[in-house]
């Protein structure tokens, strides 16, 4: 939450929803500081001209695809005004020492909907991920003119907002069940901060004649590669088989230390065998070569 007294006036500038839509969100958040000012706009000029005259210290556009300038003929959201518009927000803001954040859209495979030209001209990037279902959000870094990238935080969506959770891990694999087969814990670096987590996964008899493959949370291409390696070196054949990969708590993950935990979870569901609850599973799987990087902890 911001501290407004400690950091002087916040310039909410908002292109979608009215006052009374705002009112009842910060009611809601209990939010009551006369230091948060509401401007309910879209045309660039207006919005310039009262930055000037309020000078605030933080300034909150949501969002740039609505906000347009009449020097520029074209519908708002298209390259040529989201250009324009960014280009004379940060020329304002940086010229009067005024912090901004920009809102953009993101399209359902979560990028910036749109040109991507927005992310070219600012400084910082950040991503907010999570499944529509689960309560939880990672916020994420994807680019930083000032620091490192791929740094994340981890938040809780409650009635009081987005709140921090201090110790993910902890929350990742508290609803584990006892020991299921086909569930594993893998250990996965987000930025400088090592998480737990829980993978899951399903294998069924296929009743089609080409076996589906089903990731969420982990990319597709991978999961596929990662059953012809299993198929090829391990003599795992997994052609009648479905495979179904799931990433408890909706998370989007990367990290190529859980290339082992996939293929052990997928093993433990296809032969319904369950693996130690205590047991820590990482390491990177390679095609081609002996000396893959495993490991195993308990």
């Amino acid at each position: 939450m911001i501290r407004c007294k400690e950091s002087g006036k916040v310039l909410y500038v908002s292109g979608e929803e009215s006052a009374e839509q705002i009112k009842i969100r910060a009611d809601r958040l209990k939010i009551n500081n006369d230091d948060i000012l509401f401007l309910g706009e879209t045309d660039i000029d207006i919005i310039q001209e009262q930055i000037l005259s309020i000078n605030p210290k933080l300034v909150i556009i949501d969002s740039i695809q609505t906000m347009y300038s009449d020097e520029i003929t074209s519908a708002a959201g298209t390259v040529s005004q989201v250009r324009e518009i960014t280009a004379r927000i940060m020329k304002i803001c940086k010229t009067n020492q005024i912090t901004t954040i920009i809102i953009g859209h993101v399209t359902k495979e979560g990028n910036i909907a749109g040109p991507r030209v927005l992310e070219h001209m600012v400084d910082t990037v950040l991503y907010i991920e999570g499944e529509r279902y689960f309560s939880y959000r990672i916020l994420r870094g994807v680019k930083n003119r000032f620091g490192s990238t791929n740094e994340v935080g981890m938040f809780e969506m409650q009635n009081e907002g987005m709140v921090e959770i201090t110790n993910p891990s902890s929350v990742l694999i508290s609803d584990r069940e006892d020991n299921p087969p086909g569930s594993v814990i893998v250990a996965s670096m987000e930025g400088t901060r090592p998480l737990l987590i829980e993978l899951q996964a399903l294998t069924s008899h296929t009743v089609f004649g080409l076996p589906r493959r089903t990731a969420n949370g982990i990319d597709y291409n991978r999961l596929t590669l990662l059953m012809a390696v299993l198929e090829k070196k391990a003599g795992i054949n997994l052609s009648s088989q479905d495979v179904y990969l799931n990433v408890v708590s909706g998370i989007k993950i990367s990290e190529p230390a859980v290339d082992l935990g996939i293929i052990a979870c997928v093993l433990s569901s296809y032969k319904n065998i369950s693996i130690p609850k205590d047991l820590l599973v990482m390491g990177e799987v390679r095609i081609n070569r002996r000396d893959s990087i495993c490991e195993f902890y308990r």
